[in-house]
C-alpha cells in the first residue's frame, strides 16, 4: 500500500553520502529517498509518541514535518519524552523539537504550528501534508485526528500507550473497501474517567519509544509503498511480557463516519462527545471538566483551602490518589480511599450487593461537607460523582488542581510528580 507521493526532489551530494544507507537497499534506492525528501508528514504532539517520531522521521529524510502543539517542556516530560533535554525545560516544545531535529538534519523543512488541534483548525493544518501521525494522548483529539483524516482522505498513522502496553494501525478508509477508520474500532469514547491519562496512571518511559518508533516506519512504508501496511490490523505490544498480537480490524459498513461520503463528514465538538478536555491545562483551570462536562460542580483552590485549614476548621478532605501516589507526597490528616475503591463501592450499592455500611463509603460522612483531590483535579470530579450516584446529597467539592496546584501555590517544598 502507498501514498501519491512523487519524486520531484533531487538528492545533492552531501544527501546521496548522508543516506547512503538507504540508498544501497534496493526496496529504497535512490528514487525511494527522492519520494522521502518529496513527502510530508504532519505530527500531532511533540511528547512521548512524537519525540521518536520527529528524531527517526527527521534522521530517515522526511523533507517537511509539521509539528502541532500548544505545551512548554516540564522536567516530567524528560522520563519519556527524548526529543526535550534538561535545557529546554520551559521552553516550546515545537521550538525545542525543531531545533533537534534540525541538528539531526539541517535538509528539512519543519513547520510549526504552537496551537492545539481544534474542529476549527483542524483541516488547515493536515491539508497540506500527505500522512497524518497521531501522537496525542486524549480521546477528544483521537476522534477529531479520525474525522479529520477521513474527511480529508488521509492516512492516520495511529499509536496510543499505557503503563506497560501501546497500541499500534493505520486507518486509511480512502485505501479501499476493506480500509476501516478509528470509529470501527471504537464507535463511542469511554465513559468519562473509566481509562486514565498517562499522567493519572503512568507510563514506562521506553515504551512510547517503541511504538513511536513504529509509527514512523508505517509512515515511511506508507511513502515509499513498501511491504505490507497495518491498515486493518491492530498491533497489541505488552512490554512486561514482551507480546505482540495482532488483530484484524474490519471496516463497519455502518460507520457514522466513513460510511458516508468524505464530503459530507462534519466536525464536531469533540470534548462534549468524549465528555472529557482534549488538554491537560484545561484540567488544572477547571478540574470538573475532567468527569462531566455539563454538571455543575462545587470547587475550592488550595489558597482557599489552606486559609480554612490555618483557621481551624475541622475539614474532612478524602485524597482519591493511588496508595503509590501517597507514598510520593500526601497532606496530613487527610483520608485516603482511591478513586477505583470508591467507584466499585458506588457499583455494588447501586446494584444492591452491599449496603454503604459494608463499602469504604462508610468512611465518608453523608452529612457534612467533604472535600476531595487527587493530582490535578481530574480523578476527584469523577470521584465526586460516583459520590453522587450513590446518593450523596452533602456538599462535596473538588479541590483545583490537586496536590499539583498546592505545590505550586501553597508549599512549593513538595515534590511533584
Amino acid at each position: 500500500m502507498s501514498i501519491p507521493v512523487h519524486a520531484t526532489a533531487d538528492l545533492t551530494h552531501e544527501e546521496i553520502r548522508r543516506y547512503s544507507r538507504h540508498l544501497i537497499m534496493p526496496e529504497v534506492g535512490i528514487e525511494g529517498q527522492r519520494k522521502l525528501k518529496s513527502a510530508s508528514v504532519l505530527l500531532i504532539g511533540t511528547g512521548g509518541l512524537g519525540s521518536p517520531l520527529a528524531l527517526y522521521l527527521a534522521a530517515a529524510g522526511i523533507g517537511r514535518i509539521g509539528l502541532v502543539d500548544y505545551d512548554v517542556v516540564d522536567e516530567t516530560n524528560l522520563q519519556r519524552q527524548v526529543i526535550h533535554g534538561q535545557a529546554a525545560v520551559g521552553k516550546l516544545k515545537v521550538e525545542s523539537a525543531k531545533g533537534r531535529m534540525l541538528d539531526i538534519n539541517p535538509h528539512l523543512q519543519v513547520d510549526l504550528y504552537n496551537e492545539p488541534l481544534t474542529s476549527e483548525n483542524a483541516l488547515r493544518l493536515m491539508e497540506p501534508y500527505d500522512v497524518i501521525i497521531d501522537g496525542t494522548d486524549n480521546f477528544p483529539t483521537r476522534y477529531l485526528v479520525n474525522d479529520a483524516c477521513v474527511k480529508l482522505g488521509k492516512p492516520n498513522v495511529y499509536g496510543s500507550i499505557f503503563r506497560f502496553e501501546g497500541q499500534l494501525s493505520v486507518f486509511y478508509p480512502a485505501a479501499g473497501d476493506h480500509a476501516p477508520c478509528y470509529r470501527c474500532m471504537f464507535p463511542e469514547p469511554p465513559p468519562p474517567g473509566l481509562v486514565p491519562s498517562c499522567a493519572e496512571g503512568g507510563v514506562l518511559g521506553i515504551l512510547p519509544g517503541t511504538i513511536g518508533t513504529m509509527q514512523a516506519t508505517e509512515a515511511i512504508k506508507l511513502i515509499l509503498g513498501i511491504g505490507e501496511s497495518m491498515i486493518g490490523r491492530m498491533l497489541l505490544y505488552d512490554a512486561l511480557e514482551m507480546s505482540f498480537t495482532k488483530l484484524k480490524v474490519r471496516k463497519n459498513p455502518a460507520c457514522p463516519v466513513c460510511s458516508i461520503p468524505h464530503e459530507q463528514v462534519t466536525l464536531i465538538d469533540y470534548e462534549q462527545f468524549c465528555g472529557m478536555p482534549a488538554h491537560d491545562r484545561s484540567l488544572y483551570q477547571s478540574a470538573s471538566n475532567g468527569a462531566t462536562m455539563t454538571k455543575h460542580m462545587d470547587e475550592i483552590s488550595v489558597t482557599a483551602l489552606k486559609g480554612r485549614l490555618d483557621a481551624g476548621e475541622d475539614l474532612v478532605i478524602v485524597d482519591v490518589r493511588d496508595p503509590h501516589e501517597w507514598e510520593i507526597v500526601a497532606l496530613d490528616g487527610t483520608l485516603r480511599i482511591p478513586k477505583g475503591q470508591i467507584e466499585q463501592a458506588k457499583n455494588d450499592v447501586k446494584a444492591g450487593r452491599k449496603t454503604r455500611e459494608q463499602t469504604v463509603l462508610a468512611q465518608i460522612p453523608m452529612d457534612r461537607e467533604v472535600i476531595v483531590h487527587c493530582r490535578s483535579g481530574k480523578r476527584s470530579a469523577d470521584s465526586i460523582n460516583f459520590l453522587r450516584e450513590a446518593g450523596y446529597q452533602n456538599t462535596l467539592v473538588n479541590v483545583v488542581g490537586g496536590i499539583l496546584a498546592w505545590a505550586d501555590e501553597v508549599d512549593p517544598s513538595l515534590p511533584k510528580y
